[in-house]
């Protein structure tokens, strides 16, 4: 009976350490990883914005603004590590439109960064090559700067650590991106020639231009953006001689109910992690341990006193 509970606490213990490895070279390893599923919305806000409303070519002030980007993510074809995301970004004020755009970005579940593949476009060029993070940070990542694609200037200036933060109590780190003022590619469009300055009729051919500073608050255990701000100025030029008009002036900052959510996810996602990195692997790695001595312990008295029962007979 002794023996065999000692061979159910051996495989126990053999259980058990087992598990204590799985859950720090494979589990943990799939948690860090970005879902191959995602569903989300990052909402961000300003309530005394300014815009060229372009039916009347005048700039109205002091109204909100919403950009709102929605996130669509499903398995990648051909790569488990991968996952497809389908990006659609609408800028409104009330219930004018102000701008869209559709994006598709194959994901990296691993890195964060984007993948060069599987029809992935910018507002249907698919000659764009997107590059660097999409969105969130790679699990435990503390580089002091990532490259952060942006789809309007179809380019990844560096997002840049800008210091140490608290976010509804969770300490994260903040990165500040700059854009310094840039054409947006294939944004030309004909304006009429008075908006820009021109004493004349008919209309003139003007791009988009845009300055940006753009600051995210990153959770580090898990890589989970948990706030966003976004300082956005956008203007019209025209493509030869001088003036500008006013397109888009907004202190864009993510809604506080959204910013609670980020924060709980990302505090009860951290948690999970360091519970299968350390607690869990060395709470089991302990009972598994404390296990196999007692089997092995209870196994030796047994033999002592087997030879000492045989040492008696003899004598």
């Amino acid at each position: 009976m002794a023996r065999n509970a000692r061979l159910i606490a051996l495989a126990a213990a053999a259980f058990l350490l087992t598990l204590a490895l799985m859950l720090r070279s494979y589990v943990a390893d799939e948690l860090e990883k970005i879902p191959a599923r995602t569903e989300l919305i990052m909402r961000l806000t300003d309530d005394s914005a300014a815009y060229l409303d372009t039916g009347t070519w005048k700039v109205v002030r002091d109204v909100p603004v919403e950009r709102r980007t929605e996130v669509s993510g499903t398995f990648a074809p051909g790569d488990a590590d991968w996952t497809t995301w389908r990006m659609s970004t609408s800028v409104s004020s009330r219930d004018t439109p102000l701008a869209h755009s559709e994006r598709r970005v194959v994901v990296d579940r691993e890195t964060g960064t984007a993948v060069n593949c599987c029809g992935e476009h910018v507002d249907g060029d698919k000659a764009v090559r997107q590059a660097g993070l999409v969105l969130h940070w790679p699990a435990g990542g503390t580089w002091e700067e990532y490259p952060f694609y942006d789809a309007d200037i179809r380019a990844a200036p560096p997002m840049v650590f800008d210091g140490a933060d608290t976010v509804g109590g969770l300490f994260v780190r903040r990165y500040v991106q700059t854009v310094d003022t840039t054409q947006v590619p294939d944004s030309a469009r004909p304006v009429p020639a008075r908006v820009l300055g021109r004493d004349r009729p008919g209309t003139v051919q003007a791009n988009r231009w845009l300055e940006l500073e753009r600051t995210l608050w990153v959770e580090p255990v898990t890589g989970r953006v948990v706030d966003a701000r976004e300082v956005r100025r956008e203007t019209l030029r025209p493509e030869t001689g001088d003036g500008e008009r006013l397109l888009l002036d907004a202190d864009l900052r993510m809604a506080e109910e959204l910013v609670a959510g980020e924060v709980r996810l990302a505090d009860q996602q951290r948690t999970l992690l360091q519970a299968v990195r350390s607690w869990l692997p060395i709470g089991l790695g302990a009972a598994g341990g404390a296990l196999s001595v007692f089997a092995l312990a209870g196994e030796l008295r047994d033999r002592r006193a087997t030879a000492a029962a045989t040492g008696a007979q003899r004598n």
